[in-house]
């Protein structure tokens, strides 16, 4: 006769983790004539069904589905630079990389015929492009001919090259997020529940689905490496948060966003609450092993060219090494690494094409507005960009470094990114969304689901997209726009499509300051669409309605980055006060 059992059997941990009764990060509303509970805003309803003991293996299939029905909706639409000669867009600069690094040799890559769209990103997208083209010219080697293939339309390229972008991001965007929002929500309290409403929210983010399904980029490879990085620092593994983010980095440099606010939480972790010099050095030559590796394919290119006697001569000396008090010998063996290593730099920092390009919803074009700044020279734009900057970083940057805590990463990331977005040189409508991913993420945290986070994330988000409609609307990109602005705006309980964020609702309310800020920035959006729509600007002044919104943005995006700071200042207790942190979530 078989003993008895030597334990019991562990319960089945339910989804919800605990009762609705001490839900209290947003999600339900108290009717106080019934007082019973309902739904606060829409995409609870629409999940409600998944509450209770609903098995995730369940959940976030449908949830996937879902949104990537809306992604590859949105792909049906134009692209940038279809039929829009001469240069076609960035649909043509991506095609075109997989062409030239699937029939190049790959020390060819930073140099080949830089006016037509030269390869100008890190090497991880060098790579990431070559794999795509390997793959594309097995199905069809037209499409990514040398030379014949520049410009190219066809409709089954389209299919092709949306595609990649739709699986690249459920390979590396969606699972690293999936999991962030997973260990981020427990450290945070949040049921699981819960935790699946905010993942909805952040996957249907409009303005990553416009750019990288609409206008056609990568951009969320690169967003996908950072939130691996965030969620590795979460689970308390901070080498391979390191790893992730020198991914991010290698794939895009805009990632820098990022960059000051992770140095500091990292540096943080070795010096508080004790010194501990093993982790220091063991991030310091992790980080510096991953980079070695990001760029050795690049640098034995560079070397197997010099063997098989390709002549320098074929390569033009970099201004970065142009600059060098030494002279260099062209025949040395560690010339080609050189060669390649400031090559590769000065194409992914383009100093010289000035402090912007085109309009975008930072203080720089805001300021150029009333004051032209093309009259200075560009050094001192750079310096001036450079001061501002820092400025703008410095004291998020401080807080984590001083307070290490890991709640505190994504309040740090998008001040910081903030920071950076409305001060830095060279920033383009696009950036934007490096400050709206930590924002967005937030929602997933303590109390992110009531109106005093739900009101802001929604705001940065709304505002955003609004920036990007001029890019957008070339790209014949307004239907897609419009759905899925209004339809998130719908979900979330949010203006223009609804005002339940806005009603007093008790804990976690918004002031009369906030309510006042917030109505007015979405009632100049919508104001602006019925100008822009049906009265055109003067002839004199034929870029007013764009310059607007980018003032306008900036003035959102500034309030959005003086929030966050605050925020983060409130959570980590940076003043000492308890008191001002239950005030800051009121605001």
């Amino acid at each position: 006769m078989a003993g008895p059992q030597s334990h019991k059997p562990r319960r089945r941990r339910k989804i919800e983790e605990g009762s609705l009764a001490h839900v209290t990060h947003g999600t339900l509303d108290v009717d106080h004539n019934t007082q019973t509970r309902k739904p606060a805003f829409p995409l609870v309803a629409f999940l409600w069904p998944a509450k209770g003991t609903v098995s995730q293996w369940v959940t976030i299939p449908l949830i996937l589905m879902a949104v990537g029905l809306f992604r590859w909706t949105t792909g049906l639409w134009g692209y940038s630079g279809f039929q829009s000669p001469p240069m076609h867009g960035d649909f043509e600069a991506q095609r075109h990389w997989m062409e030239i690094t699937r029939h190049l040799p790959i020390s060819y890559w930073y140099f080949h015929d830089l006016e037509w769209w030269g390869l100008d990103y890190p090497p991880l997208t060098a790579y990431h492009s070559w794999l795509l083209g390997v793959i594309g010219s097995a199905i069809n080697p037209s499409w990514f001919a040398l030379y014949k293939s520049r410009a190219l339309d066809d409709p089954s390229l389209k299919i092709y090259m949306r595609a990649t972008v739709f699986i690249s991001e459920y390979l590396i965007y969606i699972p690293a997020m999936i999991i962030f929002l997973r260990r981020y929500s427990r450290l945070e309290r949040v049921n699981i529940w819960e935790g699946s409403i905010a993942l909805v929210a952040v996957l249907m983010q409009p303005a990553t689905i416009l750019i990288d399904h609409g206008h056609f980029q990568y951009n969320t490879v690169m967003l996908g490496f950072a939130v691996a990085s965030l969620s590795s620092m979460v689970a308390g593994r901070p080498l391979w948060g390191c790893v992730f983010f020198v991914g991010a980095l290698g794939f895009k440099q805009m990632a820098l966003f990022y960059a000051p606010a992770m140095f500091a939480y990292l540096l943080g972790i070795c010096i508080f609450p004790r010194l501990n010099v093993p982790r220091f050095f063991a991030i310091a030559l992790t980080t510096a092993a991953s980079f070695a590796v990001l760029y050795l394919p690049l640098l034995l290119g560079g070397l197997y060219a010099m063997y098989t006697g390709v002549p320098v001569d074929e390569f033009p000396v970099p201004p970065l090494l142009a600059s060098l008090p030494v002279s260099l010998d062209q025949n040395a063996w560690y010339y080609p690494i050189l060669l390649q290593l400031a090559q590769s730099i000065h194409r992914v920092f383009p100093f010289a094409r000035g402090l912007f390009e085109d309009k975008v919803a930072n203080i720089w074009c805001a300021i150029h507005t009333f004051h032209k700044l093309h009259q200075y020279p560009s050094e001192l734009l750079q310096r001036a960009a450079l001061v501002a900057t820092l400025a703008a970083i410095s004291l998020p940057c401080l807080i984590l470094f001083l307070k290490p805590r890991k709640e505190l990463l994504p309040l740090g990331l998008a001040a910081t990114s903030w920071g950076f977005f409305l001060c830095s040189y060279q920033v383009h409508e696009k950036n934007v969304l490096l400050p709206l991913l930590p924002m967005t993420v937030l929602l997933s945290g303590e109390g992110g689901l009531l109106p005093s986070i739900r009101a802001w994330t929604g705001l940065a988000n709304m505002l955003g997209v609004w920036t990007m409609y001029p890019l957008l609307k070339r790209d014949e990109l307004r239907v897609p726009y419009f759905t899925l602005t209004l339809l998130w705006a719908y979900l979330l309980g949010l203006p223009p499509v609804s005002l339940s964020a806005y009603h007093d609702t008790g804990k976690g309310g918004l002031s009369l300051l906030t309510k006042f800020l917030h109505l007015n920035i979405y009632l100049a959006m919508v104001g602006w669409h019925v100008i822009e729509a049906f009265w055109p600007p003067p002839a004199n002044k034929p870029d007013l309605w764009v310059v607007a919104n980018a003032l306008v943005g900036a003035g959102g995006f500034s309030i959005c980055y003086l929030w966050c700071l605050w925020q983060l200042t409130v959570k980590s207790e940076f003043l000492g006060s308890k008191d001002s942190r239950t005030k800051g979530k009121a605001q």
